[in-house]
């Protein structure tokens, strides 16, 4: 008997401001997950928020196309997530009436940022009682706060370089405050960054207090808070996690790169980068990187998959766990599917794998009681 392929429904695009990236993992998931093994539904999300129902990436709207006349233009199909414990449908709205599209068993989130990476949409999967790719609710919130997520490091004794936390009313009601702090406990240079957002959008470094200004400015754009870190001279390594309460540790790789800090453009548009898997570092050196990673990866109640990164203070060879990253990059040139292949995991059987886990952590849910 030919066995039924899974339906696992890709989501990507999203509310973020790493739509774009999300595009590009998404296209690649979708062209390297087995078709012989997995019906894929495309679903993506509009920079609105607007669900598209079998969209591909490449034919996302892009913000060229909600100018003009085209600006109040409704979509085909929109699709909503409907569901219970034992049923999991999509409907399309088509003329107004729904259509639905059969069951799904799993779903593949693709979201980088907020709203997808964060813990809102995977909240949404839990209610429709849904299986999911990745971290859940709480994992996934504390993976996107570099706040808590630091707290929790320290909790558990693992180094962080020294850090301080502002939210934005804070910075409108006190600035000269909290420029005094940041001079005083960790001095020039410093980096600031959101608090809740990845691809190193909202980062800058200050130098003095002229750019110190400017890169809080910067940074209060994207986020309500902001985080503010001592500047080291670091070498920046990472591995890749894969697992659920017994997770799996990739090779080490290292970040190489010639510009001293890596911005949106230098890590997507233009690369400007190297990562070479294994790294060049000592034994031990690596031992303790990936005693720490699993650590991290437990402590943060994570599951699925998580990329950690570290740096490696190039004056006393500290270190330092900087952040876990709950849905990396996910191209066949992004580190996370990288480290994998360099640790004889393919790319397509890492998808296999991760779906897999998803199964396995929706089926363990499953038998926990909802009443007395």
């Amino acid at each position: 008997m030919k066995q039924q392929k899974l339906r696992v429904g890709v989501i990507f695009g999203g509310r973020s401001c790493e739509h774009d990236v999300s595009l590009h993992s998404a296209a690649s998931i979708l062209a390297n997950l087995d078709t012989n093994k997995y019906e894929v539904i495309p679903l993506g999300i509009t920079r609105e928020g607007t669900w598209l129902l079998g969209v591909t990436p490449d034919k996302m709207p892009t913000p060229a196309e909600k100018t003009g006349e085209q600006e109040n233009r409704q979509p085909d199909k929109a699709a909503v997530l409907a569901g219970d414990a034992k049923v999991y449908d999509l409907l399309a709205l088509e003329d107004g009436k729904p259509v639905g599209t059969g069951p799904l068993d799993v779903i593949f989130p693709v979201l980088h940022g907020p709203y997808g990476e964060d813990g809102t949409i995977q909240g949404l999967f839990e209610m429709a009682g849904l299986p999911y790719v990745g971290c859940g609710v709480l994992g996934s919130a504390l993976g996107m706060d570099k706040e808590k997520m630091k707290m929790l490091f320290q909790a558990i004794h693992l180094p962080v370089i020294p850090y301080l936390v502002y939210k934005h009313r804070q910075w409108e009601q006190a600035p000269e405050t909290i420029l005094l702090a940041v001079e005083q406990e960790l001095g020039y240079p410093c980096i600031v960054k959101p608090v809740n957002m990845g691809s190193s959008i909202g980062v800058s470094k200050a130098e003095d207090r002229k750019t110190l200004e400017q890169a809080i400015a910067q940074a209060v754009e994207y986020d309500t808070k902001i985080i503010i870190e001592r500047w080291l001279n670091v070498r920046e390594v990472s591995c890749a996690v894969l697992g659920n309460e017994e997770p799996e540790i990739s090779l080490v790789g290292e970040l190489v790169t010639e510009v001293e800090m890596l911005h949106y453009e230098g890590k997507y548009l233009q690369p400007a980068f190297n990562f070479t898997v294994p790294a060049a570092i000592p034994r031990p050196q690596t031992e303790e990187l990936l005693r720490m990673a699993k650590q991290a990866f437990l402590v943060l109640d994570l599951s699925g998959l998580a990329r950690v990164d570290f740096f490696l203070d190039r004056n006393d060879g500290r270190i330092y766990i900087n952040e876990v990253n709950t849905l990396p990059g996910f191209t066949q040139d992004s580190v996370y599917p990288k480290l994998w292949s360099a640790s004889n995991l393919p790319y397509p059987q890492l998808l296999d794998r991760m779906i897999e886990l998803a199964l396995e952590r929706h089926q363990d849910r499953q038998r926990l009681r909802t009443s007395q």
